[in-house]
């Protein structure tokens, strides 16, 4: 009987944090959030381009500019492509068995950007929020909380910044901007916080990219172009 009640308690536990998870992103939806943005021309200082493009320090600086950065109400610029909602996209990465392995999860109902609900992904984050800007460097501040949040890293790790994602095939892509961050971790120790990351595990590469079909467009373009 002892096992079993252990057994509910734990069960009790993750229910009652999915609970907690499950308010608090209803709470965040009733006071809306405000999100960073940047105007579409600001594109430019990245050059012409659709798809993955290699990490450019100056053009980075460039499109951090306070000059031109601004917080918005996320329901206005969901669909509206004259601005750009920047998101940082995190890979991690780790070694398991001798073989390059990548964190990858199925997103769930409770992720914010529903036209990407069911899919695979392997990037970790989310959007900047008016919050963020409490710090000296708002992208870096939500950058870290959003990491934070959603998964828990048990060990050191190496991080560079890879490249910039823009994708104007898609309409969620029109209106997004990402930073593809990498962490090389020295052990495959990262789980995921949040109930609505499921399937959370390291998979080598080979077997991800053939299932890349399965994965969003963000994480099809990275695997293709980082590995």
């Amino acid at each position: 009987m002892e096992g079993n009640s252990a057994g509910m308690d734990v069960e009790a536990s993750k229910h009652s944090s999915c609970l907690v998870d499950s308010l608090r992103k209803e709470s965040d939806t009733v006071a809306e959030e405000h999100v960073l943005v940047i105007p579409e021309n600001r594109l430019g200082e990245l050059g012409r381009f659709t798809g993955f493009r290699p990490f450019c320090p100056d053009a980075f600086s460039a499109l951090l500019n306070p000059q031109f950065m601004e917080f918005r109400p996320r329901s206005s610029v969901e669909d509206d492509p004259t601005y750009k909602q920047l998101i940082p996209y995190v890979i991690l990465q780790a070694d398991v068995g001798g073989r390059t392995a990548v964190f990858q999860y199925t997103r769930g109902r409770g992720q914010g950007e529903k036209r990407l609900h069911a899919l695979r992904s392997v990037g970790i984050g989310g959007h900047i929020s008016r919050e963020d800007a409490a710090g000296e460097d708002p992208y870096r501040s939500g950058m870290q909380r959003e990491l934070s949040e959603e998964v828990e890293i048990g060990c050191p790790f190496q991080e560079e910044l890879v490249g910039f994602i823009y994708d104007d095939a898609s309409p969620v892509g029109r209106v997004h901007l990402g930073v593809v961050h990498r962490l090389v971790l020295e052990s495959p120790a990262a789980s995921a916080k949040e109930c609505e990351l499921t399937d959370s595990r390291f998979v080598p590469v080979d077997d991800l990219k053939r299932d890349i079909d399965q994965f969003e467009t963000w994480s099809q373009l990275c695997l293709t172009h980082l590995f």
